[in-house]
């Protein structure tokens, strides 16, 4: 089965603010992290963005999970 674009765009999403939470990290703090804007990080977690493969390896080296993990749908 082949997810659509923004169905995988959401499932990153909402891996990443799900992990960021996690880690009890602000927007601002992740987006230094994995040296990216803030505003960016907040399009990504609003399904908004197409990330790069290197954008979800800085996000994925950040969140201390592997790139797969945030394209691999979460717990609900």
């Amino acid at each position: 089965m082949r997810a659509s674009p923004s169905a995988l765009r959401r499932i990153v999403a909402d891996n990443v603010r799900r992990l960021r939470r996690d880690l009890a990290l602000s927007q601002e703090d992740l987006a230094g992290l994995a040296q990216l804007h803030r505003t960016y990080v907040g399009a990504i977690e609003r399904a908004e963005r197409n990330l790069s493969l290197d954008n979800i390896e800085r996000l994925a080296l950040a969140l201390k999970v592997t790139p797969a993990a945030l394209l691999t749908p979460g717990e609900r």
